[in-house]
């Protein structure tokens, strides 16, 4: 199982399934990330908090324990 989380810089990843549950799953799909959906990596911060990702045109942010909940394919 590889997330969202471990995906490197530069590289877009398609997402396979949201492993979260009640209002944070609702948080990250409200956001515009669902299933199938490509994610670009844009940046990391230093120590992985945040990660910076663009996801239908729209530039967003992610704290890294939201990050791995979100599996992408490998």
């Amino acid at each position: 199982m590889r997330t969202l989380k471990d995906a490197a810089v530069g590289e877009t990843v398609a997402v396979s399934r949201l492993t979260g549950e009640g209002a944070v799953k609702r948080r990250i799909m409200d956001m515009g990330i669902t299933k199938g959906v490509s994610v670009y990596v844009r940046k990391v911060a230093p120590l992985g908090d945040p990660v910076e990702v663009t996801v239908r045109g729209y530039e967003l942010t992610l704290r890294k324990a939201d990050a791995a909940m979100i599996e992408v394919a490998e």
